[in-house]
């Protein structure tokens, strides 16, 4: 396997240990061990356990906020929103990568991973306010309903079948947006 394969596939590896078991909790010996690989071999690649865990959720977040971007094209305000939420709705089913960003924000105790976690979640609010051009209370709010949307779907509640659970699952239609603005919020 080439050194780009295997440090691919470590990656792949690494991000299920890390989505389940966050910084602290992952185990470079379950991740070498799956890898076939020793773990001086992670080690090697990656110089510490914790780069490699920033890497992951750097990865993370930047998906998000990629996919985000990619689909705002030329719209603009709760049209460009209308499209960016429903792009993100759709990142996440990809369960792993929603998790690595969860763990990202639990690992914020630590001042390099806080310092990753903000710039991307700065790199998140940039992506939005100037897609949309839309004012910083409505941003906010857009975003606020994302990290429910990320809750909800940590929690995995498709299957249940109850009313907190189904007014979670509730789609939350763009014209909400049009009305949470800085001028209604004075």
């Amino acid at each position: 396997m080439s050194g780009s394969d295997r440090r691919t596939q470590v990656l792949a590896i690494a991000a299920v240990e890390f989505a389940d078991h966050g910084l602290h909790g992952a185990s470079v010996e379950a991740i070498a061990r799956e890898a076939g690989i020793t773990q001086t071999y992670v080690f090697r690649m990656f110089g510490t356990k914790k780069a490699l865990f920033a890497e992951l959720v750097g990865a993370a977040f930047d998906h998000f906020s990629d996919g985000m971007s990619s689909v705002a094209g030329g719209s603009e305000g709760v049209d460009a929103l209308a499209a960016m939420g429903s792009q993100y709705y759709e990142m996440l089913a990809d369960r792993t990568t929603l998790l690595l960003q969860l763990q990202g924000f639990a690992a914020c105790g630590d001042d390099e991973i806080r310092d990753l976690v903000r710039s991307r979640l700065a790199k998140l609010w940039n992506t939005v306010a100037d897609s949309t051009g839309l004012d910083p209370v409505t941003v906010k709010t857009f975003l606020a309903f994302g990290m429910l949307l990320n809750t909800t779907a940590a929690l995995d509640i498709e299957d249940l079948d109850t009313p907190w659970s189904q007014g979670l699952r509730t789609r939350i239609q763009p014209a909400l947006f049009t009305h949470i603005t800085t001028a209604t919020n004075q």
